[in-house]
């Protein structure tokens, strides 16, 4: 199954597992299934990051990097057609980079491993 991974996901999953839920942790560690990173996410985190709302266990290179190849993750490009869908959505949650990630999910008809449950409004499947 593709499963596109929140933000905060990738964090806990790194840097806190006991956070996550037993169906996130589940899907997070299942080897079948093709886990997506949003560029979205990659891009927060860096700047988050960088205006110091956000620390994390190492540098963000070195952090990221084993993130991504620790849980297998491939990343989702930022692409016109989830700009677009961004563009159209309504207004229930006002993170840019959380409503490019539904825009994605919307787009692909994948779930998101979130536990942020306005995602739901969008019609978001959502495993958490």
């Amino acid at each position: 199954m593709r499963l596109l991974v929140d933000t905060h996901t990738l964090i806990w999953a790194v840097d806190d597992p006991t956070k996550l839920s037993g169906p996130a942790t589940t899907a997070l560690q299942n080897t079948a299934n093709d886990l997506l990173l949003s560029a979205a996410t990659v891009w927060e985190l860096a700047i988050k990051i960088g205006l110091g709302k956000i620390t994390l266990a190492h540098s963000y290179r070195l952090w990221i990097d084993n993130a991504i190849a620790d849980l297998g993750l491939v990343i989702l490009p930022v692409t016109v057609e989830y700009a677009d869908r961004q563009a159209g959505l309504q207004n229930h949650h006002k993170d840019p980079f959380d409503r490019l990630i539904i825009s994605q999910a919307l787009v692909e008809g994948i779930p998101v491993i979130c536990a942020d449950a306005i995602f739901d409004t969008y019609g978001v499947t959502r495993l958490w």
